[in-house]
């Protein structure tokens, strides 16, 4: 292959352009005239570089990663009790972005926190794209962009979130259920169980209370060989390794009105 024209390249410095094309973007087919692929154009690699750059920074901005940025393995607890499984296999799956990892847990488990640390360890290797999106959030943003003033069409922002390379949906079952968003999760869900696409989902709902079409995917052995239930405590209450908040004993009920008095005189 060879660069269309190096004389089609804009008049920068020479260590800004790509080596193969150029600077141009595309290449064509160094093929005798005739031939099949003969004119035809082929994405630089560099392109596809720039066009996967571009990828992850749309993702990033419709993620609600921001938030969670501090979040990672190294500063998570896994000594609190009951979470030590869900913590071993999180960092399973940042380390090798396979399958799906399931996680159930009441409010407060550290479910999020170890979901984040799986984006931003993964994000950290910089060659796939990753969505760490709250459900509710995340169909929001898909209903943003029927409106007016959206810089990007549904199709393009739906393919984006089904087709991302590490998807991870945070607080799934929150959302409001209407008949529209349960089809948009399933179709979500159906794409990324059709291709095999690593896929994290955390929920605080019972299993029995999940879509019965999503939740026959999410078992599917082949996909996901266990689900994670995590029975612990409030993790938010863990302020550092060994440290916790202990509740403030409730202080007893003022009296008002009238006051007692006891044999002595005095007030109590």
């Amino acid at each position: 292959m060879r660069a269309i024209s190096s004389a089609q390249a804009a008049p920068a410095e020479a260590e800004d352009f790509c080596p193969s094309c150029k600077g141009v973007g595309y290449l064509v087919m160094d093929v005798p005239y005739g031939h099949p692929e003969f004119g035809h154009l082929i994405a630089c690699n560099c392109r596809h570089a720039q066009r996967m750059q571009q990828r992850r920074e749309h993702l990033f901005a419709i993620s609600n990663l921001g938030p969670f940025v501090s979040k990672t393995f190294d500063n998570f607890d896994a000594s609190v009790s009951g979470v030590a499984r869900a913590y071993a296999r999180a960092l399973k799956f940042a380390e090798q972005p396979v399958g799906w990892l399931i996680l159930f847990g009441g409010y407060g488990t550290g479910k999020t926190h170890l979901v984040a640390a799986i984006a931003n360890q993964v994000l950290n290797t910089g060659y796939r794209t990753v969505l760490f999106a709250v459900v509710p959030d995340l169909l929001d943003h898909l209903r943003s962009t029927f409106g007016p003033t959206s810089e990007i069409a549904y199709d393009e922002r739906f393919e984006q979130v089904r087709g991302a390379d590490v998807l991870i949906l945070d607080d799934f079952g929150t959302e409001n259920a209407t008949p529209w968003a349960r089809e948009k999760l399933f179709q979500i869900f159906n794409h990324r169980y059709n291709y095999k696409l690593p896929t994290v989902i955390t929920s605080n709902r019972k299993p029995e209370e999940i879509d019965p079409r999503i939740f026959s995917r999410m078992s599917d052995r082949e996909l996901c060989d266990e689900i994670i239930m995590i029975d612990a405590g409030d993790y938010r209450r863990t302020t550092a390794p060994g440290q916790r908040f202990e509740p403030k004993k409730p202080e007893p009920p003022r009296r008002s009105g009238r006051r007692d008095v006891d044999r002595t005189g005095r007030n109590f």
